[in-house]
């Protein structure tokens, strides 16, 4: 069994930015630069997703496929570094980052919440690779950072690659209507979040409308450090704190908490 590592303060203080302090009316596009220098300038945290290019080079993007972020169609796994860094995100002019290129970007100054998005395609076991390259990135990185998956088997393999970050699941009701793909058998083992001790997580980052679920209560109870995602106004973002200890926001101006 893993080894938790604690979830540093820094992140339940200062609220996250979910994919980061994102505006497409300012021409600041989800997970891009932009996004991250709005985050970092009004002392947020930021979450960020981890997509791999097609030589496996973590990129940050959130989608599996281009063309909502880029009007370009195909996945992103599908297309070189070299390829990705010509596209332009819709609605701004930034382009498509390497997780280098965003660490190198906040140096340290805010907590980042990275989040790895499920590479076998059905929350099993085929993943690890993109785990170790991003393990590989953090290795000379100062600065707060934690480490997520919906998937368990991501977070156990973050756990080997990088032992001393801190990690957590990324956890949801899993409604069928939500994850067609995931077969029902999976999202029901994984609505209980069994898996929690054996992968050494520390928090949890639990779906808003999801919150009041007993199993959230009793990881909470047993000193789990439990975030939120995603708070889309300042009405919810008070109700989710009656739970959870800090939110991961979008599309308003979220207040640190008294």
């Amino acid at each position: 069994m893993a080894t938790p590592v604690p979830l540093p303060q820094a992140f339940l203080t200062a609220p996250i930015a979910h994919r980061g302090f994102h505006d497409r009316a300012a021409g600041r596009i989800e997970n891009s630069p932009a996004a991250f220098k709005a985050a970092i300038e009004a002392g947020y945290g930021i979450e960020c997703d981890i997509q791999p290019a097609a030589d496996g080079t973590p990129m940050v993007f959130h989608d599996y496929d281009l063309r909502r972020l880029t009007g370009q169609g195909g996945r992103i796994a599908g297309r070189s570094v070299a390829e990705l860094s010509q596209l332009t995100l819709t609605g701004g002019t930034d382009t498509i980052p390497t997780l280098a290129d965003m660490l190198a970007l906040v140096g340290g100054r805010v907590p980042l919440l990275i989040e790895i998005k499920d590479q076998d395609g059905a929350m099993g076991p085929g993943v690890g690779a993109l785990e170790r390259r991003v393990a590989g990135l953090l290795r000379d990185y100062d600065g707060p950072v934690a480490l997520m998956s919906f998937n368990p088997h991501s977070v156990a393999a973050l756990a080997v690659a990088a032992p001393d970050r801190p990690r957590g699941i990324t956890t949801s009701s899993y409604r069928a209507e939500d994850w067609p793909l995931i077969p029902a058998a999976t999202r029901d083992r994984l609505r209980a979040i069994p898996d929690y001790d054996a992968v050494g997580a520390s928090f949890i980052s639990h779906e808003a409308a999801d919150l009041d679920r007993p199993r959230v209560a009793e990881l909470k109870a047993s000193g789990a450090r439990v975030l939120t995602w995603t708070t889309r106004s300042p009405e919810a973002d008070a109700a989710a704190r009656r739970v959870a200890e800090n939110v991961t926001f979008e599309g308003y101006r979220a207040a640190a908490p008294a």
